[in-house]
């Protein structure tokens, strides 16, 4: 190992260091998302240059760092370390067929634009199919029962709990309600789906004329 790294050139060496550190901190981001502790990175740091940034691009930039925790935005720590690790494998594969340094340089930067845009819409797909099935188990909530788990406001002055049995399971959503206060311990119906989060509930016993 010394004797190849000692044979390699001081472009190869800055090319395999790139490319070792970028595979690391991918694999390291691979294990925090999973552990859902990886938002920081990417949060931090389109924070700090979308301050840097003038006039409207700025705003564009900082709203796309909002979503930077799940790889939509784009100047953000995940899609540079992407870009690092496609730029430098290309580099360092193609190294030996392609002598132009400029050839080698400009397709490493092509790989490593696409390699982003691909993970981006990737994420961006994950996203719409979460969105989408939070919809569908939120729509099959009405007409479930269940019980206040704390008490809710009535005429929708404020948000309560409830625990509801949908899909064979015991679930926990918000909830309001448009008739009197709820109290904890409550019989309730899920009458309608008022958002993403929120669901509208009646007293069991309630008669509507």
């Amino acid at each position: 190992m010394v004797e190849w790294w000692s044979s390699l050139s001081t472009l190869m060496k800055a090319l395999w260091g790139i490319t070792l550190s970028a595979s690391l901190i991918f694999v390291i981001q691979t294990i925090m998302t999973f552990l859902g502790a990886d938002s920081d990175f990417d949060t931090d740091f389109s924070g700090d240059f979308s301050g840097d940034v003038p006039g409207d691009i700025s705003g564009d930039f900082a709203g796309d760092g909002a979503d930077a925790g799940s790889g939509m935005g784009l100047l953000t720590f995940r899609n540079f370390i992407n870009f690092m690790l496609g730029f430098g494998w290309t580099a360092v594969l193609l190294r030996g067929s392609i002598q132009s340094n400029t050839l080698l340089f400009t397709i490493a930067i092509i790989v490593g634009v696409i390699l982003v845009i691909l993970v981006m819409l990737l994420f961006k797909w994950l996203a719409s199919m979460q969105q989408s099935g939070n919809i569908d188990v939120y729509k099959s909530a009405i007409d479930c029962t269940g019980k206040v788990y704390l008490a809710i406001p009535g005429g929708r002055k404020g948000e309560g709990k409830v625990q509801i049995t949908i899909n064979n399971s015991v679930r926990e959503y918000d909830a309001v309600t448009d008739g009197d206060t709820l109290p904890t311990g409550k019989d309730i119906r899920v009458v309608d789906v008022v958002g993403p989060n929120t669901l509208l509930v009646e007293e069991m016993n309630s008669i509507i004329i």
